[in-house]
């Protein structure tokens, strides 16, 4: 793997006793508020491992319980008793394998969003918007539990197509893909964004590209703020780039020419050089440089990602920026800044080497996530995130109120 690419999952051992019934330590230590009392047997006194000097033919004459070395005790999913989708979750939390990730990230998530001096950036990858996640961003947003959203351009776009009013399609797999082309059918895997949604976006996106100063530089988080402001004047209803300029969360697209918006923005200019009129300014370090700026405002971080990809990397790499910083521009040397808390979804697995598959441990070599033995919590969810995400969400709500 080549740049400063990061990676995510603690191994198996990294955890910390949790309750048989679910909430409690996150998959790599420390206790949740508000997560629910501790087990009985958590009283019992720990003694150290055996040495081999104890067992010196290697008979296993001393055998031990689970309990003396921490282990978490595990205990069947009641699902009668699961009242709740944070009591499902929490059940999930003590059982094994995907369910009991899916419980750590919840548990993570509440730390995260419980701590008040936690600056929050969520990273998102894959057509998450048009899979109709695109609320559970919103929800996200107006409780207060992001401030910063790193995001690839189409999924912005889709959801801009949904806050405008437009749908989206279910595929029928018997149709088959040429036939789509000549309907103007984009297919998103089980699911048809018309290309005469994308047409109608780039009209309104001409409204608000013509709003900005050719005069003036502008980068991917100040357009979206101009969207975002055109939404509330214009729409009802919600959609993530509406809230997040209702709520001052900027929303960052490092790589903004890869998307419907950044096309709609090439082809503007290439209409106004034509009409002898000034072309617009883009500037990439626009918002690198914000993004650094309210990153080193705040004492903790932490970060929820869906996917991987560019936002994934873009977000992590603050901290390594802020570290060369320090050694190549010594003017600018300060403490190093790390992601404290971190939840990943994503079903990539790290065997491939892939960005999106590698797991938070490897991004603790990179500098970008603190060490478990330092205080780091991260829990990571080898799952669809159109499953494993609202569930995650909705238990969080729940125990914080909803």
């Amino acid at each position: 793997m080549s740049g400063r690419w990061p990676c995510g999952t603690p191994k198996p051992g990294d955890g910390a006793d949790r309750p048989a019934g679910g909430g409690g330590a996150s998959g790599n230590g420390g206790v949740t508020p508000g997560s629910g009392d501790a087990h009985p047997d958590d009283t019992v006194a720990h003694t150290e491992p055996a040495s081999k000097a104890d067992d010196p033919d290697g008979l296993r004459q001393t055998l031990h319980d689970g309990h003396q070395d921490g282990l978490r005790p595990l205990a069947s999913l009641d699902l009668a008793g699961a009242g709740s989708v944070d009591a499902l979750v929490r059940g999930m939390g003590g059982t094994s394998f995907g369910g009991r990730s899916l419980g750590d990230a919840a548990d993570v998530l509440e730390a995260m969003v419980s701590d008040t001096s936690c600056h929050v950036v969520m990273t998102l990858s894959g057509a998450m918007t048009i899979a109709k996640q695109g609320l559970v961003i919103c929800e996200m947003i107006e409780r207060g539990w992001v401030q910063a959203i790193v995001s690839t351009g189409a999924l912005m776009a889709h959801g801009l197509v949904e806050s405008l009013g437009m749908q989206h399609f279910a595929h029928d797999p018997t149709v088959p893909d040429d036939t789509l082309f000549e309907r103007g059918y984009n297919r998103v895997y089980d699911t048809i964004e018309l290309e005469k949604n994308l047409d109608d976006t780039e009209r309104i996106m001409a409204q608000v590209l013509g709003s900005l100063d050719p005069d003036q530089p502008t980068s991917s988080h100040e357009i979206n703020k101009v969207i975002g402001d055109w939404l509330i004047a214009n729409t009802e209803g919600r959609g993530p780039l509406k809230s997040a300029a209702e709520h001052g969360v900027p929303v960052y697209v490092p790589a903004f020419t890869d998307s419907e918006l950044g096309l709609d923005f090439a082809t503007n200019n290439h209409a106004r050089r034509i009409a002898g009129k000034k072309e617009l300014q883009y500037d990439p370090f626009r918002d690198l440089n914000h993004f650094h700026q309210t990153f080193t405002q705040a004492s903790r971080h932490g970060i929820f990602t869906i996917g991987g990809g560019v936002p994934r990397n873009w977000a992590q790499q603050v901290a390594p920026f802020i570290d060369i910083l320090g050694k190549r521009v010594p003017q600018l040397a300060r403490e190093p800044l790390r992601y404290r808390y971190a939840v990943r979804i994503c079903p990539e697995p790290v065997h491939w080497g892939g960005l999106s598959g590698c797991d938070y441990s490897e991004s603790v070599s990179w500098g970008k996530i603190v060490p478990a033995a330092e205080g780091g919590r991260w829990a990571e969810v080898k799952a669809d995130a159109t499953i494993a995400w609202p569930l995650v969400v909705r238990a969080v709500m729940e125990r914080l109120g909803v």
